[in-house]
């Protein structure tokens, strides 16, 4: 049996370090290098001296690959992604495998899923749980939604390679992209929690130190991630940095969940308020923020300035 041939789209934040830790895996394992495209191709020179290899179109990577993930930023971006893999003549989609890791909403996920699987493809949803940081080490917690025997082939891609868990969804695709965006109202709503509890703190006299500690003790390590956010200014990093969630990412990706929610008749009041405060904070202080920047706009509530000590000033 041939050793399928793995590719990779999408270099972003997450996708760079997952892309890592899979030419890592495939190296140490003797299998065919990772094949790798990015729209800003020098964002992949650190995987290519570890030995994977470029590819020079999108089109390009696909036909030399068996599995390919893709790791994009928002729902235009896959798509079209997947319109210019379609329209390329020269490409056989026939028996190749893809699983998006991507962010999106389970409508985008239905269609690309229909218009791979009519070309002879299988489409897997495969989101994750964890930042860049849980990416760097490998241990992301992933959903995977899509048919069997599919999903059953490239778990040997992820456990242990670029995760520490998978939880199954089933066989429709849209049932992973589902469980993502739920998870999200928790992310987000623990990010507005801590937030909230930081600037009590502050204003209250009682110090932002005393109550990181009890956030890190008593509600684990993910709540106390969110507070060493604030605290150390990363939610408004400076100006020439990327931030490691991204506002504009974590507001679409609030906007998937308020919309679904509206559809099942379901109500996100915790939601509704984190959605409003990122968007304030955007509106105040631009693109360069973090999710977790909707602090800055608690802070001001509080008669306090957006930037705390340890953040950019402006």
């Amino acid at each position: 049996m041939t050793t399928p041939r793995i590719g990779w789209y999408g270099l972003g934040s997450m996708g760079l370090p997952m892309a890592t830790n899979l030419q890592r895996y495939l190296s140490n394992t003797q299998q065919p290098s990772l094949t790798y495209y990015n729209r800003t191709i020098s964002s992949g020179d650190a995987l290519q001296e570890l030995g994977a290899i470029p590819a020079t179109s999108l089109p390009d990577l696909v036909t030399k690959c068996d599995v390919i993930f893709t790791m994009l930023a928002n729902d235009k971006v896959l798509t079209e992604s997947i319109q210019s893999i379609t329209a390329s003549n020269n490409t056989s989609l026939s028996h190749k495998t893809f699983i998006d890791c991507s962010t999106v909403h389970p409508g985008t996920t239905e269609r690309v899923s229909k218009t791979l699987s009519g070309l002879g493809a299988t489409f897997l949803s495969a989101p994750v749980f964890g930042g860049p940081a849980i990416a760097a080490t490998g241990q992301l917690v992933f959903a995977i939604g899509g048919p069997r025997p599919g999903s059953e082939d490239i778990k040997r891609y992820i456990e242990g390679v670029m995760g520490r868990r998978v939880i199954e969804c089933g066989v429709e695709a849209r049932n992973a992209a589902l469980l993502k965006i739920g998870g999200n109202i928790i992310t987000l709503n623990l990010m507005e929690a801590v937030g909230e509890a930081q600037v009590f703190a502050e204003r209250t006299g009682l110090g932002t130190g005393a109550m990181e500690e009890l956030i890190a003790e008593s509600f684990g390590g993910v709540a106390g991630g969110y507070s060493k956010r604030l605290t150390s200014g990363i939610y408004a990093p400076p100006l020439n940095t990327r931030p490691g969630f991204g506002i504009s990412l974590a507001i679409k990706d609030a906007e998937h969940a308020l919309s679904l929610a509206t559809e099942a008749q379901v109500q996100l009041p915790g939601l509704e308020i984190a959605h409003n405060n990122m968007r304030a904070s955007r509106d105040y202080a631009g693109e360069c923020l973090d999710s977790s920047s909707m602090y800055g706009k608690l802070r001001i509530g509080a008669g306090l300035p957006f930037w705390n000590e340890t953040s950019r000033q402006g």
